[in-house]
């Protein structure tokens, strides 16, 4: 669902939104985390927060990422500051991106059940370790203090552990 809606809003605009889904899929970003990327952090590639304890925790925005999303900034005009606001320049909101993913994944045709910012999480965090298989690494990524925590991201649903024994157990 996350590449179908990503694609279509690539084809179909508007491109803020198409940006606002891939930094949440491509960041592993929580949805307030999102809102506080600015136009600055693309020219480094990462964005430092504080959080909890005076902990610093380094959300890493992928190369090919940090290229397009300057390239929209600049046809925007946008040089410096947050990059997703709405017309009238203010802050969007949690919630207001809650409502416009379920409304974007109505219009494509997507179940907007699984469409909500927190599942962008959960997308990253399993494309991050199929491609990666370092839990640890994903838990300090993700800004979990406990890999316990992390491992919640990846429990499979009982349709999916089916599919999987279906697969695998030929003995």
């Amino acid at each position: 669902d996350y590449l179908a809606l990503k694609r279509k809003l690539k084809k179909n605009g508007p491109e803020q939104w198409f940006f606002i889904v891939w930094f949440l899929g491509a960041t592993g970003a929580r949805v307030s985390e999102l809102l506080k990327f600015k136009a600055e952090h693309l020219s480094c590639g990462y964005m430092d927060l504080c959080s909890k304890g005076g902990k610093v925790r380094r959300i890493y925005i992928p190369d090919v990422l940090c290229q397009e999303a300057s390239a929209w900034c600049h046809r925007c005009g946008i040089q410096t500051g947050y990059l997703f606001v709405n017309r009238r320049g203010t802050l969007l909101t949690a919630r207001g991106i809650n409502q416009q993913l379920k409304h974007y994944a109505q219009i494509y045709k997507i179940n907007p059940v699984t469409v909500y910012p927190h599942s962008f999480r959960h997308r990253f965090a399993i494309n991050f370790l199929h491609r990666f298989n370092d839990i640890a690494l994903l838990a300090d990524l993700l800004g979990h203090n406990n890999v316990e925590t992390t491992r919640l991201y990846l429990t499979r649903s009982a349709s999916e552990q089916q599919t999987i024994i279906d697969k695998l157990v030929t003995w």
